[in-house]
């Protein structure tokens, strides 16, 4: 949606948005995914198809699916989390600058989540907390070996024992303004409604690997954020997801 059609879709729609969105006032786009620190290692993920099961149809998993908080002790394999990582936030090629089309739909291609991940036991991988950095497909370690911090994120999750006893946690973290720049404050809807394309994509995909997710919107917004130090404000938890083996997979 070009400066000049999203001025008129909010003349056309009245209420549809609140105020003149910051594109319409000619405002810069925000960043399609915030930086990294350079310094950092990058942790390429393998080609997330080789761990795409044989064709499985899919109105199997759709019926299949239920939450699973119960999980065995076996670790994913760096694959399979590449697998996970692909099907709820994977970038597809694109070459246009202003945007990215992903493996889920969101409002406006906006896309304005970031994956952390809290890993508990992900082969090849020290447990810690990590993010994925979507346009390269790779992960950076942001904490590891931090004793007590899967603990922590548990708490702050009202101490739901899945959090801890779950392989991986996806925590889906909102960065409001790719959303508001274009669709004012109701772009703060937009958010609730890519969330739950995001964590959709999770139960079906991590269900074709032999995997259980249970999503989680009960949490301390205050305690959850501080955890992973994010402001709370132009960064925040929308969403979560535990994942692991599941029992007789």
């Amino acid at each position: 949606m070009s400066e000049s059609i999203g001025r008129t879709f909010m003349q056309q729609t009245g209420s549809a948005f609140v105020g003149e969105s910051a594109q319409a006032q000619g405002a810069p786009q925000p960043p399609l995914e915030l930086p990294y620190d350079a310094t950092q290692r990058l942790i390429a993920l393998p080609e997330p198809r080789v761990a795409s099961p044989d064709a499985v149809p899919l109105i199997d998993l759709i019926e299949q699916r239920v939450t699973a908080r119960r999980y065995t002790a076996q670790p994913l394999t760096l694959t399979e989390l590449s697998y996970l990582l692909w099907c709820t936030q994977g970038v597809k090629p694109l070459k246009m600058p202003d945007r990215t089309l992903r493996t889920v739909p969101s409002a406006g291609a906006r896309h304005p989540f970031e994956t952390l991940l809290l890993i508990n036991r992900v082969e090849d991988l020290a447990p810690g907390l990590y993010r994925y950095v979507a346009s390269l497909h790779s992960l950076v370690a942001l904490r590891t070996e931090e004793p007590g911090l899967a603990g922590r994120v548990a708490r702050a999750c009202g101490s739901q024992a899945h959090v801890e006893q779950a392989a991986v946690d996806f925590i889906w973290v909102a960065v409001p303004e790719r959303a508001t720049w274009r669709y004012g404050e109701r772009g703060y809807r937009y958010l609730h409604l890519d969330a739950g394309h995001v964590c959709q994509n999770l139960y079906l995909a991590a269900w074709s690997i032999g995997c259980g997710t249970c999503a989680i919107g009960a949490y301390d917004d205050h305690a959850l954020n501080g955890v992973l130090e994010l402001d709370g404000e132009t960064q925040f938890v929308i969403y979560m997801g535990s994942v692991g083996k599941r029992p007789g997979a």
